[in-house]
């Protein structure tokens, strides 16, 4: 005996989230087309570069407020981080939103120490001797790199001492 044929699947019966588009393009092309925005977008095979077609002032504005909401939470920790950054007298020139994250960029190393104690970091003793000039960076940079995850609950820093200016460290996202 023969099985019945199965009715032909519909759309209902596709799943909700299909796969991520393999080109950085043609995702940015879905994601202005699940919005409800009209531009053209175009990019090779590669993704080496996409570019966004003229956009009507309607759907500008409209991309704009859909970025400034999906950004809004690391936008406002950002802001209040140069304030506080700036009550402390520490100066992060390179303080920027990329990619969703909070980079830090580059600091000085008074700066970095400053940010060290405001995180809760424990100055060395007065006994023990100052550590070699050149040394100092390493020094603060290895201490803010400990106290940041307890100060944050676990998040990370990466320091590096700028080979070229090392009186810089480099802060990472």
């Amino acid at each position: 005996m023969n099985a019945p044929d199965a009715p032909a699947p519909t759309a209902a019966d596709r799943p909700a989230h299909a796969a991520s588009p393999a080109h950085a393009s043609d995702e940015l092309r879905a994601a202005f087309s699940e919005a409800g925005l009209h531009a053209p977008v175009t990019g090779g095979a590669a993704d080496a570069d996409v570019h966004i077609g003229p956009l009507a002032p309607a759907d500008a504005r409209q991309l704009a407020r859909l970025i400034r909401t999906g950004t809004k939470r690391t936008l406002k920790t950002a802001r209040a981080l140069r304030e506080i950054c700036a009550g402390h007298r520490i100066e992060l020139p390179g303080l920027r939103v990329r990619q969703g994250r909070i980079t830090l960029g580059p600091v000085r190393v008074e700066g970095a120490a400053r940010l060290a104690r405001v995180l809760g970091a424990v100055p060395p003793p007065a006994t023990r001797p100052a550590p070699p000039a050149g040394a100092d960076a390493a020094f603060v940079g290895a201490l803010l790199g400990h106290v940041f995850p307890e100060a944050t609950g676990g998040g990370t820093l990466s320091v590096s001492v700028r080979e070229e200016a090392p009186g810089l460290l480099d802060l990472s996202a």
